[in-house]
């Protein structure tokens, strides 16, 4: 029972994703299903389109081992799913769409230091051939410092615990026991 809806998609949405589709005022204009005005065109937009007609357009070219976030997810999560699904369009043009399955990712994440609590920019492999997540503690380093490997991983956002939106724990097991390293992003996607 949705009491929002954004009358430029032509879609309901809930409280908490109304909050994000409102930071995007170019893509999506949210009303109050109860409480705003609405005129005859806008009425009729919503009747001819609706979350069903929505789902099939903005979600024709989804990845199938892509995670749909739920409004039980953390903000952050639902907020890079409305981004990528309506903002950038990554399911409509699959051109557009992350190598998400390209097997290999290399970048750079702000990892915190274990002593000084400091974040220091690292480089991170993921390699899905190896099944392993590394990182390097110089970016030239021949050797990582640490290799997760994938099926011995989790990682969980953590905002409040890093102190930034992007905040990612990752735990691992390493030696039979239980290591965690905490990252994060200036760009959320």
């Amino acid at each position: 029972d949705p009491d929002w809806a954004s009358h430029s998609l032509g879609i309901f949405i809930c409280l908490n994703c109304s909050g994000i589709h409102r930071n995007i005022p170019q893509v999506s204009k949210v009303k109050s299903v109860r409480l705003d005005d609405w005129d005859d065109a806008q009425v009729e937009f919503m009747a001819s389109n609706g979350n069903n007609v929505a789902k099939a357009k903005y979600e024709s070219k989804m990845p199938p081992f892509y995670y749909k976030p739920t409004f039980l997810d953390c903000q952050l999560l639902r907020e890079q799913w409305i981004r990528a699904k309506y903002e950038r369009k990554e399911f409509i043009y699959s051109e557009k769409q992350e190598p998400y399955s390209a097997g290999y990712r290399e970048g750079f994440l702000w990892k915190r230091g274990r002593d000084n609590g400091q974040f220091l920019s690292r480089k991170f492999v993921l390699s899905e051939r190896e099944g392993a997540l590394k990182y390097f503690n110089k970016n030239d380093a021949k050797e990582p410092k640490a290799i997760m490997k994938i099926e011995h991983l989790n990682a969980t956002f953590q905002p409040a615990k890093i102190g930034n939106p992007h905040g990612l724990q990752i735990t691992y097991l390493k030696d039979n026991s239980t290591r965690n390293i905490f990252v994060y992003h200036e760009d959320g996607k």
